[in-house]
């Protein structure tokens, strides 16, 4: 028997301490001001702790209970997805996909249009985080997408995307026609992002030059330096397969990949429960992903 007060209690309380208010709690859960007051003091009573502080014709939360709209916020998101999905048709499949970010906007997104339309049944809820996650505990997830690692684990299938290629990228409004690209990468601004596993120090070591030791304009999202050189701030040091749209389009261009030495590295990873690999919904996503590796994206 699970030792937790009364639900009635707690969304009570979720109401009003998301709306700020018992007025409007009362509102949308269509009961009475004094009604949710009362529910509100019967669990801090359950509680022996003080959830609100009561001020002038308002409320405000206590340590105590941020922590518990915290945490329940989270639970109520499961629960009304939970009902959501059993609204769906009785044909119908919800697949849950944890992506990074940067991945999930730049690439992945833009293809999930074209696996709805081949997988009719099957409903993608897409969220998003820059941390590895484990699949073992977040058992509310079917798939991982993650960048730079992947939690190994007993019960995991977790597969590498392949390599991409880390290429400097840039506008082609700021490149000199006149000069040479080597003479440019020592004198254009460039872009650090965070996150990357090749950093410009270990590119410019690999081509045999001397890093710059000026200012760089700083992103902790791929997806947020690439933007940056789309817009001239400078030359960033991203992945190709995270760009592809900006370099289908003209946006960008990859610079001197005829001249400079090529950085390659794995950087997203696939992640599913072994004993789920047999479900259509994570089978029919596993193969469209692996086939959409080697395709280029195009609108």
């Amino acid at each position: 028997m699970r030792r937790i007060p009364n639900f009635v209690l707690l969304r009570a309380f979720e109401a009003a301490a998301r709306l700020e208010s018992f007025t409007l709690a009362a509102k949308e859960l269509h009961l009475t001001q004094s009604a949710i007051s009362h529910q509100v003091r019967e669990l801090e009573e359950y509680f022996n702790r003080k959830l609100f502080d009561r001020r002038n014709r308002r409320v405000e939360l206590t340590p105590v209970g941020e922590r518990l709209l915290e945490s329940l916020s989270r639970v109520f998101d499961v629960i009304e997805a939970a009902c959501n999905e059993v609204a769906l048709a009785p044909q119908s499949e919800v697949l849950a996909v944890y992506c990074a970010p940067s991945f999930a906007v730049k690439w992945l997104g833009p293809r999930l249009p074209k696996f709805m339309q081949t997988h009719g049944d099957i409903t993608i809820r897409l969220s998003s985080g820059a941390e590895a996650i484990d699949l073992t505990q977040a058992r509310e997830l079917d798939l991982a997408i993650t960048y730079g690692s992947a939690h190994t684990r007993a019960g995991l299938v977790v597969q590498p995307l392949g390599q991409e290629r880390i290429l400097p990228l840039c506008s082609p409004s700021i490149i000199d026609a006149k000069m040479s690209v080597r003479a440019q990468m020592e004198t254009l601004p460039l872009i650090d992002s965070q996150l990357s596993r090749v950093t410009w120090p270990d590119w410019f070591g690999a081509n045999g030059l001397v890093c710059p030791t000026r200012p760089r304009a700083s992103f902790d999202r791929g997806a947020l330096a690439i933007s940056a050189a789309v817009d001239g701030m400078g030359i960033a040091l991203e992945s190709i397969r995270l760009a592809e749209r900006e370099l289908s389009k003209g946006d960008l261009i990859a610079l001197g990949e005829d001249e400079f030495t090529h950085i390659a590295r794995e950087t997203h990873f696939l992640s599913y429960r072994q004993n789920e690999a047999h479900l259509h919904k994570v089978a029919a996503f596993v193969q469209w992903l692996t086939d959409q590796l080697d395709v280029p994206f195009h609108e």
